[in-house]
């Protein structure tokens, strides 16, 4: 069997967690069943994230689309997300794991909104890996604030158009100085990338796997680096 290579770490790696609601069917539960399981998950693929030395990791929580889905699922959600964050922050803090949650937050509650504050101010100056949470984000919705902020700047003479470069426009966007993705991974068999990180997964590896989020652990983590060590990235060049 292939072997990790250490040398040949990913240094962003996103997440789209998918299968939580098919994971708690088969199970007979409630869907929220499986989201709550899903937060073992999490905490399994953040572990190995920090151990293998992978500098960013994004994960898909919770999409601008997700709000169409039952009340009842939205709020349980929404306690979810808060309850992790009381929960989970003094760990990411003892394990020097900076927090930052990208998205529209401000259609979030007051006092989730005060928690995210309080937990990305806690967490802000460690260093052994950024963990990106996606919560209200969708891809479309990153290029276009993006965008607004460019253009702000360019009215108030702060930038000229001509100034504006790929880097700088990267640079609005909420990874902001962040690498670029290398490896994206989605569970549950499905294969798209449903709005997430558009920009920055420009030249990402895709590894798709059938795998039930609850059930995503460090030996799949693990299988999907190994897939993306033995490919060879060109960005648009010749062998």
């Amino acid at each position: 069997m292939t072997e990790l290579d250490p040398n040949n770490i990913p240094k962003h790696v996103a997440i789209i967690m998918d299968g939580n609601g098919r994971w708690a069917k088969q199970k007979g539960k409630m869907r929220i069943f499986g989201h709550k399981n899903g937060v073992m998950a999490v905490r399994k693929s953040v572990a190995y994230a920090r151990k293998i030395g992978i500098e960013s990791l994004t994960l898909y929580a919770f999409s601008s689309e997700n709000w169409s889905r039952p009340e009842a699922e939205v709020n349980a959600l929404m306690s979810l997300f808060m309850q992790a964050l009381d929960h989970e922050v003094s760990k990411l803090h003892k394990n020097n794991i900076r927090l930052r949650i990208l998205g529209d937050t401000a259609k979030f509650s007051t006092s989730l909104q005060n928690k995210i504050r309080r937990a990305e101010n806690m967490t802000e100056k460690n260093t052994a890996l950024t963990l990106n949470i996606a919560a209200n984000y969708g891809g479309c919705w990153d290029i276009v604030q993006a965008v607004k902020q460019l253009a702000h700047k360019v009215q108030a003479g702060e930038c000229e158009v001509d100034q504006i470069t790929e880097s700088l426009f990267q640079q609005h966007l909420v990874t902001g100085e962040q690498s670029p993705v290398d490896l994206l991974i989605r569970t549950s068999g499905e294969q798209r990338i449903s709005n997430f990180l558009l920009w920055q997964t420009a030249y990402a590896e895709f590894y798709f796997s059938d795998v039930l989020w609850p059930d995503f652990d460090e030996t799949i983590f693990e299988q999907a680096v190994i897939a993306y060590q033995q490919r060879h990235r060109r960005f648009g060049g010749s062998e």
